[in-house]
């Protein structure tokens, strides 16, 4: 095989035909003949000639191949007790039925599908088997509340909706039927039917008419064959909450998803097909999309889905278990899940009970790996740990360590070099290319590689808006950083007010949004506050009318039970003050990101154009009093 460095100056001599090799590595129904369709940018297609089935790929073709008893999924629930495998027959027959279902219920190509699941095997069939009717699935983490489920079905309009009757945590149970009928009913679109699958820990409630039962279901539809689609057709949409609290629905399409998934497998992940493949995510996440369903299959390996916690479930030992029993070659995790067990475990005693000699890779992606959970890992698992870095817009690596060309030098705090077709600069706020050393925005030239967000769904003109209007000919990513001198890349802070919670993205333009509907709240503000454990955690400020005599502390319950109920746990919102008036610029500007670097301890400059500084020693004041103003809790 070439070294990184040849691979890397083919891809960007020759982007399309590059990308052409690569698709043969998959099946079609009809071949592409072109790479890249540049016609009307920056609306670039990748393989705009070309037909096939991203569900074929994954499963089908397997099965034809005379590996139909391989296991595809291996499902490993600690908090409920149950396991279970589906070899790529059983998953074919399935994802046939599943297909021939949406049909039945009046599903066609090009119709979308919500997916508001646990992590269970049913939620795989699902998305599966809208790729192989053609339809457009749209998972929903079920972490998200009513409120915010109900905007995605506004937004994509589905003709059906598939759930769940409930989700485990450790220690409850979470019933999805409520938040589901929640949902519809807020919502003004109304989709004509939800299949629903009854976990043995609780019955939900059909409605009749609408409702059905999974297995009923399934059992009465008959089998379907994977429907032709078009490379650019797309496979599913995403949704990504934005500074204004309306989420936007990234899509990707078909033929550049499978293409550039089944390329990382081989040549960032060193896997082989047979191979066994944990990304310790959740469906809902684009983790979850590309690694634990897409990419381990369209690949050929077994893919673990774990419904379960790093520590807890039962404790801080279960990843090791699963190693161990399950011969995982290669773990993809966020740092926040070895940050949890080093805490649980600083020793790494539970390691001791298991043979992890199987893993020889492990991959950190999500938010910044910070060097100790690095050190750490490596000296406990004895394997290299590469940390990654991409988005839920690119859906794949923009930059990583490449273990299956080479394992280039590791450089702590970088995720390395850019992968094949991500062309980065860093730029200053006119568009010039920063040197070496500069902190700047980090943008990617275009076009894109394969398997990126095609277009915002419903919206391209925010998608031009958001991504490509800054600066001109380049994809802004939102991220700052630097590049050294040679050309390892280092993630520094994000450019907006999107937050990075354990690895989940959350607008503080939406937090705020839901603080103010507070009858008691005049003002607010929430800023990212970093947390040892989950990179960072939302804060909460908020200034009362004045004529209110009320309890502080009863207010500040409620709002955080305000969030949680409208956003949904995955928020992490716990930490509120009451503060007597936000630092303002004197156009009437928050300061957040003064007031940030307060909370972590880090150094500040006073802002010229703040309206009043005195503020911002109460501002401290009031930050001590949740344990921040010093960077330690």
């Amino acid at each position: 095989m070439n070294s990184y460095a040849q691979i890397y100056r083919d891809a960007t001599l020759d982007k399309a035909g590059f990308w052409l090799d690569a698709a043969t590595a998959i099946d079609w129904v009809k071949a592409p003949k072109t790479g890249l369709d540049d016609c009307n940018p920056p609306f670039y297609r990748w393989f705009p000639d070309g037909e096939m089935n991203s569900c074929f790929n994954a499963v089908d073709r397997h099965v034809l191949a005379g590996r139909g008893g391989q296991n595809a999924i291996i499902y490993d629930s600690p908090i409920t007790g149950h396991k279970s495998t589906l070899t790529y027959a059983e998953l074919q027959q399935q994802t046939s039925k599943f297909a021939g279902m949406l049909a039945d219920l009046g599903v066609e190509k090009g119709d979308r599908v919500i997916i508001y699941m646990p992590m269970i095997p049913q939620a795989v069939v699902a998305m599966l088997g809208c790729a192989r009717l053609g339809a457009i699935h749209s998972v929903v983490f079920g972490g998200f509340a009513a409120a915010e489920l109900a905007k995605r079905i506004d937004d994509c309009t589905p003709k059906v909706m598939i759930s769940a009757s409930c989700g485990h945590e450790p220690g409850r149970i979470v019933e999805y039927k409520p938040l589901l009928d929640g949902a519809i009913e807020t919502a003004n679109h109304k989709p004509d039917h939800c299949v629903i699958v009854q976990r043995e820990a609780l019955e939900a409630n059909l409605v009749a008419g609408r409702d059905l039962e999974w297995n009923a279901a399934l059992d009465a539809a008959t089998e379907l064959p994977p429907a032709p689609v078009k490379a650019t057709d797309p496979l599913y949409i995403l949704y990504t909450s934005g500074t204004t609290g309306q989420p936007k629905g990234v899509v990707r399409d078909n033929g550049g998803h499978a293409v550039a998934l089944h390329w990382s497998m081989r040549h960032i992940y060193d896997m082989r097909p047979g191979d066994v493949y944990w990304a310790a995510s959740d469906i809902g996440w684009v983790v979850g999309h590309s690694y634990i369903v897409y990419a381990p299959l369209l690949f050929g390996c077994t893919s673990i889905l774990f419904e379960g916690k790093p520590v807890g479930t039962p404790d801080a030992g279960v990843f090791w278990r699963v190693i161990s029993e399950h011969k995982v070659k290669a773990l993809f995790t966020a740092p926040t899940a070895f940050r949890a067990i080093k805490r649980a475990d600083p020793d790494g005693a539970f390691l001791k009970d298991y043979d992890t000699s199987c893993l020889k890779y492990l991959f950190l992606a999500g938010e910044r790996a910070d060097p100790d959970t690095i050190n750490w890992a490596e000296n406990q698992l004895g394997v290299p740990v590469i940390d990654h870095w991409w988005q839920t817009e690119t859906g794949w690596s923009i930059c990583a360590n490449p273990m299956g060309i080479e394992h280039l030098a590791v450089k702590l705090g970088s995720p390395s070099l850019p992968m094949p077709g991500y062309e980065i600069d860093i730029l200053d706020a006119d568009g010039a290319v920063l040197p070496a050393g500069e902190l700047g925005a980090i943008a990617v030239k275009l076009p894109l590689p394969p398997s990126c967000l095609a277009t915002i769904w419903g919206a391209d003109d925010a998608y031009v808006e958001k991504y490509l209007t800054s600066f001109p000919g380049y994809y802004e990513t939102g991220d700052a950083g630097y590049c050294d001198e040679d050309g390892y890349l280092y993630i520094m802070a994000r450019t907006d007010d999107v937050i990075n919670v354990a690895g989940h993205r959350l607008s503080t333009g939406q937090l705020e949004e839901v603080l103010a509907d507070h009858p008691d709240i005049a003002e607010c503000a929430v800023i990212g506050v970093a947390d040892q454990l989950k990179g960072q955690l939302p804060l909460g400020l908020i200034c009362l009318y004045p004529n209110c005599n009320r309890l502080q502390d009863d207010i500040m319950a409620e709002a955080i039970t305000l969030v949680k109920d409208r956003v949904g746990r995955v928020s992490s919102f716990n930490l509120i003050t009451v503060i007597e008036r936000l630092p303002k610029t004197r156009s009437g500007k928050v300061l957040r990101g003064t007031m940030a670097k307060i909370a972590d301890g880090e150094n500040w400059n006073m802002p010229a154009t703040i309206d009043d500084p005195t503020i911002l020693d109460e501002i401290k004041t009031a930050l001590q009093s949740v344990g921040y103003a010093g960077g330690k809790r």
